[in-house]
């Protein structure tokens, strides 16, 4: 009898796609069983690795169906306002970071939030009072706009004359003058001028990402933007590079980034950038069968398509509506098209109307081209009408859920539901909803837009409260998922998404050894405490890439 290479006892093992146990082995990299400690004993030799779980609990390696982990990586690599309190704290990160980096040109970074600021909007001022003689832009937490000051808008040429881009908008001061905030495209009116990072410097920010996210218990991930976008330059080459010399021990798809300033002639290039990266089969740990296109912005700066207009600060219809950034007969003919090509389409739709703009569009696609198992998905499904719920179980497209943004927060109680009214507030991350509906369930983080830990994210799911904050009252307890759900979800529903569920998101023998070490049970500690569970290790194909 061959003897195992690895073997876990001694614990709970949650195998999602089969029968569990209390221990497993490996061999070759693959799972060859699930069962009790003797079983897995048994399959014991001279020279196998052996793990006392000690009451520990194995899972299937978290799959991210929508993160972006070179952006992640990067936050970490320059001036990080993630986890800053206020924006005091925030300036005074940028203050430091300014000081120790004299040499820079342009100081740059990310993560401020909106209900830092009054009304969202934080002004040229308060950047120029740290930085009154160098250019300086902080791209949102959330990536949908960008705080910069007086100095970069001159450098940039953009002053009160500067009209809006179509997909965004630049907050105004009385006189017409830019305020400071650049939201969506209007960003990249400065964004474009700021330095790029070199190759060594994109290298080293996928593995910081990667590192985090292994450290998390992923072990694949769909990043939701490969190509140019905000400070980042394409980000095919780096993963190429990264997949050919084994550095990337994830298993990635890449959703190629659908340039909105173009039209259906860059059909053809996304066709090329996938024979690049090895099309179908991809190379190495790595493929590009995805296309993402970003249909609208997000509520809280009034940018998320709405099927009804949002409300203004006095409670009445203000007759902005938000973005669409593909008319919706663009969109229809361009997903037609990219899923003739056989790319799966993920689609960014936060407000009611971009998420029936996007189901319209795969509808009208399957259509024409019939059903091609591509799975389609669509990504933060912030606010669904309920007549498009059932839509996605009768169509089988993919429901990309970001829970943790599924609280009550000043960003949610001082941004978006004043301005969406009660109604539609109720609709918002209708996570219960679309299971009954039978839609096909992923999950992802959208890191570093928030936290990449799915844990942290269950706890949202399950509890609709923040993690830590029991007294916080729940954001429609009726949508909450049973842990079993979200863990499906996190797993072999995001396995699914990636085409990869015969391979990946479950640990049935023969499936790969991708999965995680918990320091608790998360299908039967009280659900408060779901988001304190912590990974104590990490194994992709067998072998360990984290250890706490």
């Amino acid at each position: 009898m061959d003897t195992a290479d690895l073997v876990l006892t001694g614990g709970t093992v949650h195998a999602v796609t089969g029968p569990g146990g209390q221990a497993l082995a490996v061999r070759d990299g693959r799972v060859v069983a699930v069962g009790s400690d003797d079983d897995v004993r048994a399959l014991t030799g001279p020279r196998t690795e052996r793990v006392d779980l000690a009451g520990r609990t194995v899972v299937p390696g978290f799959v991210d169906a929508h993160v972006h982990p070179v952006s992640g990586g990067f936050a970490l690599l320059t001036c990080s306002l993630h986890g800053a309190r206020d924006a005091d704290d925030a300036l005074g990160r940028i203050a430091r970071y300014a000081a120790e980096n004299p040499d820079l040109d342009w100081v740059t970074g990310s993560g401020w939030s909106m209900e830092w600021f009054a009304g969202g909007a934080p002004s040229r001022g308060l950047l120029d009072a740290v930085l009154p003689d160098r250019p300086a832009l902080f791209a949102n937490q959330d990536g949908h706009g960008a705080w910069v000051n007086t100095v970069a808008l001159h450098r940039a040429g953009v002053d009160a004359t500067t009209p809006d881009p179509v997909d965004g908008r630049i907050e105004r001061e009385d006189d017409g003058s830019p305020q400071g905030t650049l939201h969506e495209g209007a960003a990249d009116l400065v964004g474009r001028l700021q330095p790029r990072p070199d190759a060594d410097l994109l290298r080293a920010a996928l593995l910081r990402g990667q590192q985090h996210l292994h450290g998390l218990g992923v072990t694949g991930w769909q990043d939701a933007i490969v190509g140019a976008y905000g400070p980042l330059p394409d980000l095919l080459p780096t993963y190429l590079d990264a997949a050919r010399s084994g550095l990337l021990t994830g298993r990635v798809v890449g959703a190629l980034w659908w340039d909105r300033a173009r039209g259906l002639e860059q059909v053809a290039d996304l066709v090329a950038r996938r024979e690049e990266a090895g099309g179908a089969r991809g190379t190495g740990r790595f493929r590009a069968t995805t296309v993402k296109i970003m249909q609208d912005g997000v509520a809280e700066n009034g940018t998320a398509g709405m099927l009804a207009p949002y409300l203004d600060a006095c409670g009445c219809r203000s007759g902005n509506s938000g973005l669409s950034h593909l008319d919706p007969a663009l969109l229809s003919e361009a997903v037609r098209r990219l899923d003739r090509e056989g790319f799966q389409v993920h689609l960014h739709a936060v407000g009611d109307r971009a998420v029936r703009e996007a189901l319209d569009a795969v509808e009208l696609a399957r259509a024409a081209n019939g059903d091609r198992d591509l799975r389609h998905h669509l990504a933060h499904l912030q606010v669904v009408h309920p007549d498009d719920v059932p839509r996605f179980g009768r169509s089988a497209v993919g429901a990309n859920l970001q829970a943790l943004w599924a609280v009550h927060e000043p960003q949610m109680d001082e941004l978006t539901i004043p301005f969406l009214g009660p109604e539609r507030a109720a609709w918002q991350y209708p996570f219960a909803d679309l299971l009954a509906a039978g839609a096909p369930l992923c999950a992802g983080s959208d890191w570093p837009v928030s936290s990449a830990d799915p844990l942290q994210a269950m706890h949202v799911a399950v509890n609709r409260q923040p993690p830590g904050a029991p007294d916080v009252p729940p954001l429609s307890p009726d949508q909450r998922l049973a842990p079993t759900a979200f863990l499906h979800a996190y797993t072999a529903g995001s396995a699914w998404v990636n085409h990869a569920e015969a391979e990946t998101g479950g640990l049935a023998p023969g499936q790969l050894a991708d999965l995680a070490v918990l320091d608790a049970d998360p299908l039967a500690v009280p659900v408060q405490r779901i988001g304190d569970i912590a990974v104590s290790a990490t194994y992709v194909g067998g072998r360990q890439v984290f250890a706490a």
